[in-house]
C-alpha cells in the first residue's frame, strides 16, 4: 500500500497526523509530509481511516 497527498488540496488541518503520526507529519511551513509513503503492514488500517477522515480529501491510496 502507499499513500499520496495532493499538495494542492491539502489545507494542513492535520487529522492525519492525529490518526497515523507514524506516517504524516506536518513540517514547519505547516505542508504534509508524508513519513512512510510505502505504509508499514501494522499501519495500514490507521492510514486508511486517516484518507477517509481528510477533511479535504488530499490524500489517495494504492493497494
Amino acid at each position: 500500500m502507499r499513500v499520496r497527498v495532493d499538495p494542492l488540496v491539502c489545507e494542513a488541518n492535520a487529522v492525519c497526523v492525529g490518526l497515523a503520526p507514524e506516517v504524516f507529519d506536518l513540517n514547519d511551513d505547516d505542508e504534509l509530509q508524508i513519513l512512510q509513503p510505502d505504509v508499514p503492514a501494522d499501519q495500514q488500517d490507521r492510514v486508511r481511516h486517516a484518507v477517509r477522515s481528510c477533511p479535504k480529501a488530499a490524500l489517495t491510496l494504492e493497494e
